[in-house]
């Protein structure tokens, strides 16, 4: 017994230990990230970054309208993601429990969860891009959105299926259709959760570079209009850091720590919320 005891003492140590180690290595790796890009994107954040449009080679100038552009993809893939993503998980979650069709969908949404983005950039060429003969803002948004998807989707089911029944039934015990059972008391006690989705959706799509160089591709110059290429972060970044001017480059790290900064803030304030809803 003692020697059992022994044993397993030992395989918990060095299992422990493992764990701390990659654990160890893991912020390692992200400490070394977060102190290159403070170091060297914090020295180009001035006010001009924010209010000059992308300069011309060996120019001076910032990412307004990069930034601008991204607020504005980003924006419209989480409008058109969200309500496809909240209503499909709505289903997953109180009508489609069993059956063929929403294993399928779950299925499908799985693969969307874990399709790499830059194949979900081919495919939105290949429907709009190719149709419409040039690249354009909206089907930059259309590949986002596809991205959000089935982030929201599994997030709301999700958070709907920890929705005590007891409390669906006393709703319904007072005569309210299932209908209004979802929309009055199943998305009230989800909706902390059902938020932090949309957060987490919008972090996944804010860095992604691949979908946007098949769809909205880039501007240099100032735009609103959704129809035609628009600047955006990822793009400008992936460009400007592959430049040999030394400026386009010190551009692309701060446009670098501006999005990391961004995506760290939306993750820690989606799990501050979901701790909360629990």
């Amino acid at each position: 017994m003692m020697e059992l005891y022994t044993r397993r003492r030992l395989i918990n140590r060095i299992n422990m230990t493992a764990s701390v180690l990659t654990t160890l290595v893991g912020l390692f790796f992200l400490a070394w990230i977060l102190t290159v890009l403070v170091m060297k994107g914090v020295s180009v954040i001035n006010w001009d970054l924010f209010t000059q449009m992308t300069p011309p080679p060996g120019g001076q100038g910032g990412i307004a309208n990069a930034l601008i552009g991204s607020l504005m993809l980003t924006l419209a893939a989480v409008v058109i993601g969200t309500p496809i993503g909240i209503l499909a998980g709505t289903y997953l979650a109180e009508y489609g429990k069993r059956g063929a069709f929403p294993e399928i969908v779950r299925t499908i949404n799985d693969v969307l969860l874990s399709a790499p983005s830059i194949i979900i950039g081919v495919f939105v060429y290949e429907l709009i891009v190719i149709r419409q003969g040039h690249y354009s803002g909206w089907a930059g948004a259309v590949a986002l959105a596809i991205i959000v998807i089935p982030v929201v989707l599994r997030t709301t089911e999700n958070m709907l299926k920890l929705v005590p029944t007891p409390m669906r039934e006393a709703a319904a015990a007072l005569g309210a259709p299932q209908w209004m059972v979802i929309m009055q008391v199943v998305y009230k006690a989800a909706l902390a959760g059902m938020v932090t989705g949309v957060i987490l959706a919008t972090a996944r799509i804010t860095g992604e570079t691949a979908p946007l160089l098949f769809t909205a591709l880039n501007n240099q110059f100032w735009t609103l209009n959704m129809n035609e290429p628009i600047a955006n972060l990822p793009v400008v970044i992936f460009q400007f850091a592959m430049s040999p001017y030394d400026d386009w480059r010190e551009l692309a790290w701060a446009a670098a720590l501006l999005i990391t900064v961004l995506v760290l803030g939306m993750n820690i304030l989606a799990r501050s919320l979901l701790r909360g809803h629990k």
